[in-house]
């Protein structure tokens, strides 16, 4: 299991950096236990939960979500040069695994927190409609106090505990191979859209500044 692991990371370039020491002080909640794709950094708090009704809404609503609908929302006329940079980068296989099992981890997430009781608000916060301040909010929440770690992103939508659980629903149903792919593209996609609007840590355009 250990050796289908590694290669499944070496497959999707993932980095593991479970070694690299801490180099500045950790965001509140979060520690720098190693994560499973993504290096150090483990948020153990409360999840965000307007900020995951606004991602949610905004690729189509609870049972219906579209992962290219979520993207044309977050990239807008910057959606398919975006899209073709990620096929340059991963290839079409590994984009294909990230659309595919994107819907599969909102549903599965929605449904093991109704299971646990979590419930969304029923207010947004950002604005579903307004790409920008969404991408902003969600590369805020994948922050540590050491830089953007996509899984800390996720522990934030939903809590930890269901985010390794959802991981574990991926693996059932795709293989772990597809969910790393999930994972290695969506870092790579919020870092794109980071660029593209100039964000600082706290997902504000730096020009705002």
């Amino acid at each position: 299991m250990k050796l289908r692991f590694l290669k499944a990371l070496a497959c999707t370039g993932v980095l593991v950096l479970a070694a690299v020491p801490a180099l500045a002080a950790l965001m509140p909640n979060v520690t720098d236990a190693p994560s499973r794709f993504s290096g150090p950094g483990v948020y153990t708090g409360p999840p965000a939960l307007p900020v995951t009704l606004s991602m949610v809404m905004a690729g189509g609503g609870p049972g219906y979500f579209d992962t290219m609908t979520l993207i044309k929302v977050l990239a807008g006329s910057k959606t398919n040069a975006e899209v073709a940079s990620l096929e340059k980068k991963f290839g079409k296989t590994k984009v294909t695994n990230f659309v595919k099992a994107f819907p599969f981890v909102v549903s599965d997430a929605l449904k093991i927190a109704k299971e646990k009781g979590v419930k969304l608000p029923s207010t947004p916060n950002p604005n579903p409609k307004n790409g920008e301040a969404l991408a902003g909010a969600l590369w805020a929440a994948g922050q540590t106090g050491n830089g953007f770690n996509v899984e800390v992103m996720l522990d934030r939508a939903v809590s930890h505990p269901i985010h390794v659980q959802v991981m574990k629903d991926i693996d059932a149903k795709y293989g772990l191979a597809a969910d790393a792919d999930y994972h290695a593209v969506l870092n790579q996609a919020m870092h794109d859209l980071a660029a593209v609007y100039g964000f600082n840590a706290q997902g504000q355009p730096k020009s705002a500044m």
